[in-house]
């Protein structure tokens, strides 16, 4: 099952390859969710929009489009703990706080902060961990602010070229970055980055943008110029193409890495750190991709 989320009147008028510009409009984006856990059927979704142990949301605020996907480390189910709990509470709190306004769109680490802190304060204790990615648009600056931490990440696509993405975060080898919540026995020996750590970016997009936000799952095991000849099918903003071209991209990634032969981005990471692997690496996948068009109201 897909899911496409838009919110608004969104006025698709943006055309693949970018349009001249005029500073008094209002930019929105126009967003497609397509994912599958790695132990699901594809497409599978879970309640609150979690593909596997991956959560992924879609918020809008009167001043700006927010959206952002989780990656729970499943390394936590050895002990008896759901990894989807921890990063679909902390998608859905994201959620909740842009909704209610309570954000800065130049500032998309403090909604993660927020989101975090409220998770630590719960009376029963949410074990778990997670990466994270922010991605904010604010629709009247025509800015893009982002906050990422661990090893999900973003690409910004525009001419065919990528000319901006998100920097990997890892500690060492198939170790990202992550905001962990552990019991008081285990605290101190469970690694926990602080939401500060996350790597932060803001820089003005065009009409026409692709903006593609999605978990590991799909960098480990897509290059650029495969996800690139996947974005070359996209030519227009309407919401049936950026639909199909993201059920595409989901799809050949899973084909992907469940390919023994296939020299992944993964495999090829591993080599680089002295393991002798080869194939895809199956894990759950999750892809939003957006378009900048016009937004009226």
């Amino acid at each position: 099952m897909l899911s496409v989320l838009s919110y608004g009147r969104l006025v698709a008028r943006a055309v693949i390859g970018g349009l001249s510009q005029t500073d008094g409009r209002d930019y929105s984006l126009v967003t497609a969710s397509c994912g599958f856990g790695k132990d699901f059927r594809k497409g599978i979704l879970k309640k609150g929009m979690c593909y596997g142990d991956d959560a992924c949301f879609i918020a809008r605020h009167k001043s700006a489009d927010v959206l952002g996907v989780a990656d729970g480390v499943g390394g936590w189910r050895d002990y008896g703990v759901d990894p989807s709990q921890f990063s679909s509470t902390l998608m859905k709190t994201c959620e909740r706080l842009v909704k209610e306004g309570r954000f800065v769109p130049s500032h998309p680490v403090g909604v993660l902060t927020t989101s975090y802190y409220e998770l630590l304060q719960n009376k029963v204790p949410l074990l778990g961990s997670s990466t994270a990615c922010i991605v904010v648009l604010d629709r009247q600056s025509h800015r893009l602010h982002t906050a990422n931490l661990g090893d999900s990440g973003f690409l910004v696509v525009r001419g065919g070229e990528v000319v901006h993405r998100s920097d990997e975060q890892q500690h060492y080898f198939n170790t990202p970055f992550q905001l962990s919540i552990a019991p008081p026995e285990a605290e101190g020996a469970v690694l926990s980055d602080s939401p500060d750590a996350a790597d932060s970016s803001s820089f003005d997009v065009q009409l026409g943008d692709i903006i593609l936000t999605a978990t590991d799952g799909l960098f480990d095991n897509m290059p650029d110029y495969m996800i690139l000849q996947e974005l070359k099918k996209l030519k227009s903003a309407n919401y049936e193409s950026i639909q199909q071209t993201a059920r595409s991209i989901a799809e050949q990634a899973h084909d992907l890495a469940y390919d023994p032969n296939y020299m992944s981005p993964f495999a090829q990471f591993a080599c680089d750190n002295g393991l002798n692997v080869r194939g895809g690496k199956p894990d759950d996948i999750t892809v939003l991709l957006s378009i900048v068009a016009e937004y009226t109201d």
